[in-house]
């Protein structure tokens, strides 16, 4: 876990350490390879991922360019967070539909295919890190309750402080305390192995 957690570290001093840039296409891609990570961790599926990243940082330009760049992070997490949570549900919604309509089966008798994509098991994530550790780590904050998770994520991964996660969030900088105080008390528990 000490390994674990100092290569986060470290991570994290390289992440605030670099200022955000000034135009918002040098932003873009530089947050690019972290909002994909986040979007392929919370929706487990690639192409999902990398149109949920397309589509905050298309709204991101349209919306906000004329914005401070100093605003542009929590806006932009915050209208990613909030596409991951639309195809979230709208997968649940489709399975339950599909489900309701045809009880499962399709008109032959046969069983229809899931509509949660498959998981594609071990991708790019798990060869970031040492492979072990980082698919513990994946694995753990996966088990998190969701707004825990977009806490730990916002706040810890990307390194935003409270007052910008509670905008990306949409809630008071006192439930991101709350949240994130959650979340490192789960993941402690669930990496206890790592101690």
């Amino acid at each position: 876990m000490n390994s674990m957690v100092s290569t986060l570290d470290a991570e994290l001093l390289r992440e605030d350490a670099r200022a955000t840039p000034a135009t918002l296409d040098a932003f873009l891609a530089q947050v690019e390879r972290r909002a994909f990570r986040m979007a392929e961790l919370q929706l487990r599926h690639r192409e999902d991922a990398m149109d949920a990243v397309q589509d905050a940082m298309l709204r991101l330009v349209k919306h906000y360019r004329d914005k401070p760049a100093t605003e542009w992070p929590p806006l932009f997490w915050g209208i990613l967070r909030r596409r991951i949570v639309d195809l979230q549900r709208r997968r649940k919604v489709r399975s339950i539909v599909v489900g309701w309509l045809s009880g499962g089966r399709d008109d032959d008798g046969d069983e229809l295919p899931a509509w949660e994509p498959a998981d594609q098991g071990p991708g790019p994530l798990d060869r970031l890190h040492d492979a072990q550790s980082y698919a513990d780590m994946a694995t753990a904050v996966r088990q998190l309750p969701q707004r825990q998770r977009e806490a730990f994520m916002l706040r810890m991964l990307e390194g935003l402080d409270v007052a910008e996660t509670a905008l990306a969030m949409g809630c008071s900088e006192g439930s991101v305390k709350t949240h994130l105080s959650r979340a490192m008390h789960h993941l402690r528990d669930l990496l206890e192995d790592w101690r």
